[in-house]
């Protein structure tokens, strides 16, 4: 790869910056693609942005940006997006700095800010080459996700549809799932949990096998109907335990079975006021599958386990063998699943060899 190293004005970088869905984002003349494929949405927050503006505005040194160089010669941002982003967005009047907009400014400020040079490397070389680099250099600042770097590597038809669905802010996605799905849409994380779902956890195996797809649509189909799935087998939204749920996957195993909602809502109504069930966004998992793993349910503490060791005289109830302390382990006389608190009057104390047994029945 050969690299070349330039000065670039800000006045030569702004020039006819543009950020729109048709044509997507460039700027130095129409001649720059600041978002290629690999790239993320704009994520810098009002303080990062300030800070790339103050750094202009006081004559310091920026880090040093890579530009990779199209075989038409043109080219196109591998690093330092969010920088140039935030840049051209001052210039254009898109944000105030230390409450002025740009054309604020008096015109020595506009020609000091205008005239700042900025380090650009320009990189020239094959794609996997540029974007070998990009995750190289991708060490500072916003590092890219783990979904961020798939988008790059299985860039195409596919993804730039699938991001109009997943990854943009407001996007449809987030409009219908924000009360069910954890995460950000313009940090990949609705695309990679639904990708997951639809996959089963294949998610760079199916990427790679759809990357050319003229759509996403099946994905997008898919996203909506466990979305419609939900909705209306739980029908009490509950925001607060509902999101995070791994839904994607209690629909691909349940959506076919027949629910009585009012049954699963108070089934639900009681194990979120039941304290010993610790874990509450498990309960969406345990009224289908009936496995207790998904609750964590309470367990009987040190100074329970201490005392009742010390009633039985360290004997395990089942056996009527000694054992230490440390040998034994706190267990429900009558279990919680038909009613059984984690209370010292319902615990006993066994030894680990019976307690295993007992789990196995």
């Amino acid at each position: 790869m050969k690299i070349e190293l330039k000065e670039i004005s800000v006045r030569q970088l702004a020039e006819d910056y543009e950020d729109n869905q048709e044509n997507g984002v460039v700027g130095f003349g129409g001649k720059l693609d600041i978002r290629p494929p690999y790239q993320r949405e704009f994520v810098y927050k009002e303080k990062q942005r300030a800070a790339v503006i103050n750094t202009i505005e006081k004559g310091f040194p920026l880090n040093v940006m890579y530009w990779a160089v199209r075989e038409d010669g043109e080219f196109e941002v591998i690093d330092g997006q969010q920088r140039t982003i935030s840049i051209c967005q001052f210039v254009d009047g898109e944000f105030a700095f230390n409450n002025r907009y740009f054309h604020n400014l008096q015109k020595d400020e506009k020609e000091k800010i205008l005239d700042y040079k900025l380090m650009v490397y320009l990189c020239s070389g094959t794609d996997s080459e540029k974007l070998d680099w990009f995750r190289t250099i991708n060490i500072a600042g916003e590092k890219l996700t783990n979904q961020e770097l798939r988008n790059a590597v299985y860039s195409g038809s596919w993804v730039s549809d699938a991001k109009r669905y997943f990854s943009k802010n407001g996007c449809p996605a987030y409009a219908i799932g924000k009360d069910y799905l954890t995460g950000s849409p313009i940090r990949q994380d609705y695309l990679e949990t639904t990708i997951s779902w639809f996959s089963s956890g294949q998610i760079e195996e199916y990427m790679g096998q759809h990357q050319n797809d003229p759509n996403a649509g099946a994905l997008w189909r898919y996203y909506q109907n466990v979305v419609s799935w939900i909705e209306t087998t739980f029908t009490n939204k509950r925001t607060k335990f509902m999101k995070g749920v791994d839904w994607g996957f209690l629909y691909n195993q349940f959506k076919d079975e027949v629910y009585d909602s009012k049954e699963i809502e108070s089934e639900i109504a009681k194990l979120i006021l039941d304290d010993d069930v610790t874990n509450k966004k498990g309960i969406y998992s345990y009224v289908l599958t009936k496995n207790e793993k998904h609750l964590s349910i309470r367990i009987f503490s040190d100074a329970i386990k201490q005392k009742v060791f010390e009633k039985q005289e360290g004997k395990c109830t089942i056996c009527g063998n000694s054992f230490d302390l440390s040998e034994m382990e706190g267990d429900h006389i009558t279990p919680w699943s038909k009613g059984g608190k984690t209370d010292e009057a319902n615990c006993q104390m066994i030894c680990v060899e019976d307690n295993r047994r007992k789990s196995s029945k």
